[in-house]
């Protein structure tokens, strides 16, 4: 079985709950979850699957504790690895939803790591992501609003966890 690492960011602990729920739907010891403002980039070489996720600010930002954190990312050879992204957003930033998302796929693309588990964005209504280019059909990862939409959260992680089963 492929060793799991959760890493995430989280600025009112949305996200960290949904990374919490992650772990127990795939099975993943809770000091396997962690926080990227309490731990080193490095820590990543511990796990053969990564699931980083963020929430959306302002205009599309990261949270705030990815930033150096994903700086030192882009500093590691992560060829080999397997990365699942994952965030929460709200869909009223219609021109931005979730595009944290599509920031850090955009930002750790060069360090050669395999993106896993797209997923579909049925049940939200937005104009544009960063997280899902324009044509595509789905994001990079798992988008959710826990603000407007809450009932379809546990419909999602569970066919999310499910794709990053079979892909890991």
């Amino acid at each position: 079985m492929k060793k799991y690492g959760i890493f995430y960011g989280s600025a009112t602990g949305t996200t960290e709950k949904i990374a919490r729920r992650i772990g127990e739907l795939l099975g993943v010891d809770s000091a396997d979850i962690m926080d990227v403002a309490s731990v080193a980039p490095y820590k990543v070489g511990e796990y053969e699957v990564l699931i980083l996720g963020t929430s959306t600010w302002g205009s599309g930002n990261l949270e705030d504790d990815w930033y150096d954190y994903i700086a030192g990312l882009e500093e590691l050879e992560l060829k080999g690895k397997k990365i699942a992204l994952f965030g929460c957003g709200d869909e009223t930033m219609a021109d931005t939803f979730c595009s944290a998302v599509g920031e850090l796929h955009d930002r750790l693309i060069k360090t050669d790591a395999e993106f896993i588990a797209p997923y579909d964005t049925i049940g939200y209504t937005f104009e544009h992501s960063a997280a899902k280019p324009d044509d595509a059909l789905e994001a990079y990862g798992l988008l959710l609003d826990e603000v407007n939409h809450p009932e379809l959260t546990e419909t999602r992680l569970r066919g999310w966890t499910s794709l990053v089963k079979e892909s890991a």
